[in-house]
């Protein structure tokens, strides 16, 4: 085959240091914003994005040559950044070290883009960590509850 073709949609989560609730709705939309740059930059499709004041959920289509790990890395880096140069928190700003990715069948990606858009409805159902757990469950990823009850997540 002469060209390479694909369709990959990964749903991924990260979370704020010690999942501390310091993302404001005043910035979030910015933020949000300047994450998109950042995914359009290294040449990745960004589906929708959401979050709460402590998490982020992104649906992402990604290339095949697109190395998960290092455009979450990216992102959190360059995010942590900006939020730090603009000082929109009190302190330092920072994620978490790890991150949730879960690959979504292109049937289902509207049903992950409306579960995105409806993050604060959601979140008044369940806690961020069993949201996580049961993601984590349903898509029979090993984990350790020692890290997702610390947060580690």
């Amino acid at each position: 085959m002469a060209d390479s073709y694909s369709q990959i949609y990964i749903h991924v989560i990260f979370a704020v240091r010690d999942r501390a609730s310091v993302i404001s709705a005043e910035w979030k939309e910015d933020l949000y914003k300047y994450i998109t740059g950042i995914v359009s930059n290294k040449g990745q499709k960004l589906m929708v994005i959401n979050g709460m004041p402590d998490h982020i959920h992104m649906l992402v289509g990604i290339k095949t040559d697109c190395k998960l790990s290092d455009l979450v890395r990216d992102i959190k880096a360059n995010s942590s950044r900006w939020i730090n140069k603009h000082r929109l928190v009190y302190g330092m700003f920072s994620w978490q070290s790890g991150f949730g990715a879960f690959s979504v069948n292109p049937r289902g990606v509207k049903g992950v883009i409306d579960y995105i858009k409806d993050q604060e409805a959601h979140h008044k159902r369940i806690t961020f960590e069993n949201e996580f757990i049961r993601f984590l469950k349903e898509n029979n990823v090993p984990y350790s509850p020692a890290y997702t009850l610390k947060g580690v997540v």
